[in-house]
């Protein structure tokens, strides 16, 4: 079956889906976007998503295209088309489109949106998850990387990088030492007292990942002791297990960073816990819907 897109009201053959070449997200990165894990044809933790959608539309000064009613009807009519059950649907919300100019006027500008839908397997076995390897690389980004924004390259080329150094992922790591995040995902480790321990949302260095939330509560409800604090690369060498966090990478255990092997080099008992608690907490969402 052909792919279909949305875009700014029509429907449309993926192949056929276009904006316009002033578009401002295609000058000037002026744009925003989610990516929300869909499973049993629902999306999962819907509201934290379109929570953080407004907040980024609003830390841009971006009108919202529509109201929250409308977008998630264009996102579950993409979804519907595309015939998924298991997958993800992405939403791009950029400024609009106008002759290239730095400045910007809200009020002559028609917000453009843009969502597409796939299908993508879950992690069927937490017990015999895979570990990954990620490498380092100094934060070179803006500093308002807690908004969503499609102004990426930064996170690209060390994604890149790290793809090249056979690895998974690349951690940002600070001017002090210490681990922002990852290109795309969330970074954690456990301690040696157990402590699930990860960057805090106080400042505004990393995003407010929504599947970073759901872990967190999804630990507490299974006693493991959450520390929000920053932790440096030297920390996360001697940590029992290392793992990340994303919509698209659920929770994925960390094996290795750079040439050290993070353990036993094996995923560990809590991340495939919380990776397991995960899995049951979205199939639960499809649970639900069916009945």
């Amino acid at each position: 079956m052909s792919r279909v897109a949305y875009v700014n009201g029509r429907y449309l053959p993926h192949s056929k889906a276009h904006v316009h070449i002033d578009d401002r997200a295609h000058n000037f990165a002026d744009g925003v976007y989610e990516v929300i894990l869909i499973v049993g044809g629902r999306m999962v933790d819907e509201e934290g998503h379109m929570v953080r959608l407004a907040r980024s539309l609003r830390e841009l000064d971006m009108v919202p295209p529509m109201s929250d009613r409308a977008l998630l009807n264009v996102m579950y009519q993409t979804v519907a088309r595309n015939r998924v059950q298991e997958g993800l649907v992405y939403l791009q919300i950029n400024r609009g489109t106008s002759p290239r100019n730095h400045v910007y006027d809200n009020d002559k500008l028609i917000p453009t949106v843009v969502c597409t839908a796939k299908t993508v397997a879950l992690p069927s076995d937490p017990e015999n998850v895979a570990g990954v390897k990620v490498i380092t690389r100094p934060d070179n980004r803006w500093e308002r990387v807690d908004i969503k924004t499609v102004s990426l390259l930064p996170n690209a080329m060390a994604k890149t990088a790290a793809m090249r150094e056979g690895a998974y992922e690349a951690w940002f790591v600070d001017k002090d030492g210490f681990v922002t995040e990852c290109t795309s995902s969330n970074a954690w480790i456990i301690d040696q007292e157990g402590r699930l321990v990860t960057r805090p949302l106080a400042g505004l260095d990393i995003l407010p990942g929504i599947t970073r939330d759901r872990v967190i509560k999804l630990a507490r409800e299974n006693d493991i002791e959450v520390v929000e604090r920053a932790f440096s690369v030297e920390e996360a060498l001697g940590a029992r297990e290392a793992f990340l966090t994303s919509t698209t990478s659920f929770v994925k255990p960390i094996t290795q960073i750079d040439d050290s092997v993070i353990g036993n080099g094996h995923p560990g008992t809590t991340t495939r816990t919380l990776l397991a608690a995960y899995l049951e907490f979205a199939q639960n969402i499809a649970l639900e819907n069916a009945a």
